[in-house]
This record gives C-alpha cells, structure tokens and sequence, in this order.
C-alpha cells in the first residue's frame, strides 16, 4: 500500500493514483514486493526538524527515507519529502516542479531497494536508476 500525507503543505500536479502505479511498477523492476510505503510531504522546517531529531544534522534536505522493514525482499518505509527543497532544487537546476518531484518520489524508493548515493560512484548510479525509473513513468503517461 501505498499513501500520501501532508504536513503544512499541499502538493500541486501530483497525481498519486499514476504515482502509485509507477512506484509500484519500479518496485517489481527490481524484483521486489510493494509492503508499506508511506509519503509524507512537508516544509523545509518540518524536515529540518526531522533532521536534527533522528539524524543529527542541521541542514535542510529534500528527503529523509526510513525504511520500516528488515526484509530485502518487501519494500516498506516511511519518506519524508519537503516540498520547498523540490521548489528550490528544480529552480537551480533548471527542471520543472513536476520532474523534480518525481525524481525525489522515486530517489527514496531506489534508496529502500538498497541504491546508495555517498561515493560518486553510487550517486552516478542512484541518478542513471532515477533517470530509468523516470522513463517508466513517461511510458505509463503516453501509453
């Protein structure tokens, strides 16, 4: 299952039933099973307190992945995703809002299917998953 929260936010262009399908879909590419995955959507405060809270840093981030499950087989997790980080980050980068927001969407899934993004070495890896996974939903839109 999958769901969507919001905490002192709200997320335009987001359409969860697709989202869900998409996820879904990327999950089983990589041979997993979709347990329980839990967005919730918040401001650059709301995850910096998070941040600071569980992770000891005192930065803002676009998104804190949880996973929930000790299993590598089920995909669970809890991800936290501030919405003014994917504002910002698509501004910087020159992307729109709806790419961006995908892209995070998914970058904390591939992390709980175990894609790492420390090294430059995982980063170049965690990007080429996003960039595939991101192809996956441009087939579901123009199917």
């Amino acid at each position: 299952m999958i769901t969507f929260q919001f905490v002192d936010t709200a997320l335009p262009g987001l359409d969860r039933e697709l989202a869900k399908q998409w996820i879904r879909n990327v999950i089983a590419c990589h041979g997993k099973t979709l347990g329980q995955i839990c967005y919730v959507f918040c401001s650059d405060e709301h995850l910096l307190g998070i941040n600071r809270a569980f992770l000891n840093h005192d930065f803002y981030t676009d998104i804190i992945t949880f996973p929930t499950n000790e299993s590598d087989r089920i995909i669970s997790g809890e991800l936290y995703i501030s919405t003014d980080r994917i504002a910002d980050n698509a501004t910087q980068l020159g992307r729109p809002f709806e790419e961006e927001m995908y892209r995070v969407i998914i970058h904390g899934v591939l992390h709980l299917i175990g894609f790492k993004d420390k090294t430059d070495e995982d980063a170049a890896e965690m990007r080429r998953q996003e960039n595939n996974s991101l192809e996956i939903l441009n087939n579901l839109i123009f199917k």
